[in-house]
């Protein structure tokens, strides 16, 4: 599937330890050991021990002329600059992520372009100046990331040393994993090749090590690109949920209603990190040559909580006495089967049917690292990092409420819209 050919060329891949970094269905970050690459060696190195399969891009419509190992090496002299010297691109500036990212790169002094659409944010909402004016301090560009044409003379008109991308489908619907996660993302890969880019730093997800939804198949296969590519260094972050993706319950919980849970509530557990925490350790990207040619799973500080843990930190934070709602996975099971059954008859609906999964994939999965040979998810070896903790999130957003909080489109059956 990977091989415009239809023959597949592969890679041996091999084991890499991974450096240790120092929401009820609506998160979404997965990991796995961590890969590396020497820049020295044309064999590309990933995450496990098994073989991958390069995309052949004969399709692409761009000209990537290939240095091989020992370019790539050359272009890593970024690292040694004044951050002030350093161009960096994002792509996604506007989304939930990428606005912490752009901002943090912008405090470290890096020279900022940020590629936006027309109408950007949550559902549009944002025209151009109102972009220009959250990410002041940036070079605000406007463009199409589904255009190769587009990206070329807007984002890639000057010089880029690395490119963040923030770039994730809006719903998760089939379509739309394919067009952004995979597609969106790939367009700006082969541009940023085309043009000689040092280094491209991937905002992936956790979730992917078990991948039963389509946005999780996307985004593999442009992680699998990035990887084979060779002339471009990357790092591939994989975080797990976000603080905001497990604060869908709060104002209810505030509001004297019960907790919605599934089956017990500790059929899975995550080490969520802050939205600022993540964004610093994607900026870490850029300057710590550990991070260079690896798969970087990463969670907050702390231990892995489930989500009846969480719902006690709310409980006891409001001091109200615990009420739970809990719901039979089973229940899920079935929607989505009637979904199933619907998008057939009404291929409308084939979206929603794969809404309950996402549903039902947080539900039941856990955001850590998946361990292989055993079968199971791991809290120790899911990496942590920063200082920011879910409890005193909680707590601000019991004071102040959820502002700025929203999900927009990526909320699930529309909690937390």
């Amino acid at each position: 599937e990977h091989a415009a050919s239809g023959r597949a060329k592969f890679v041996r891949v091999q084991a890499f330890k991974p450096a240790t970094a120092g929401a009820a269905a609506a998160a979404a970050v997965a990991t796995a050991p961590a890969a590396g690459r020497s820049c020295c060696s044309p064999v590309v190195q990933l995450h496990s021990q098994r073989q991958l399969p390069v995309c052949n891009s004969s399709r692409s419509r761009v000209r990537v002329h290939a240095s091989r190992s020992a370019g790539v090496a050359a272009k890593q002299d970024f690292r040694s600059k004044p951050a002030n010297q350093v161009n960096v691109l994002v792509v996604g500036p506007t989304g939930y992520i990428g606005r912490f990212v752009t901002k943090e790169l912008i405090a470290r002094g890096y020279n900022v372009t940020a590629l936006a659409r027309e109408q950007a944010g949550i559902k549009g909402k944002m025209g151009r100046e109102d972009t220009k004016k959250e990410l002041a301090g940036a070079q605000v560009v406007f463009g199409d990331v589904t255009d190769l044409q587009s990206l070329r003379d807007s984002a890639f008109s000057g010089p880029v040393d690395v490119v963040v991308s923030c770039l994730a489908s809006r719903t998760g619907g089939k379509k739309d994993s394919w067009a952004i996660d995979y597609q969106a993302t790939k367009n700006v890969l082969d541009v940023a090749r085309e043009r000689g880019a040092s280094h491209f730093v991937l905002l992936s997800a956790i979730c992917v090590q078990k991948p039963l939804l389509e946005f999780q198949r996307a985004k593999l296969k442009l992680e699998a690109d990035l990887q084979a590519a060779g002339d471009i260094s990357y790092s591939i972050v994989r975080p797990t949920a976000f603080f905001k993706s497990l604060a869908g319950q709060v104002e209810l919980v505030k509001g004297g209603k019960p907790y919605v849970m599934f089956g017990d509530g500790k059929l899975a557990s995550c080490k969520p990190i802050s939205e600022q925490d993540l964004a610093r350790f994607m900026a870490d990207c850029i300057t710590d040559a550990d991070k260079a040619n690896a798969v970087l799973p990463i969670g907050g500080p702390g231990k892995a909580l489930t989500a009846k843990e969480q719902a006690e930190i709310l409980f006891r934070l409001t001091g109200l006495p615990p009420k739970y709602f809990p719901v039979p996975l089973a229940l899920m099971d079935g929607v989505i089967g009637i979904f199933d059954l619907l998008a057939k008859i009404f291929p409308a609906l084939e979206d929603s049917a794969e809404f309950g999964r996402i549903g039902r994939y947080y539900a039941a999965e856990s955001m850590l690292v998946w361990d292989e040979a055993r079968g199971a998810y791991d809290a120790d070896a899911t990496p942590s990092y920063g200082s920011d903790t879910l409890e005193a999130f909680f707590a601000k957003a019991l004071r102040e409420g959820l502002q700025g909080q929203e999900l927009g489109d990526q909320a699930v059956f529309g909690v937390g819209e």
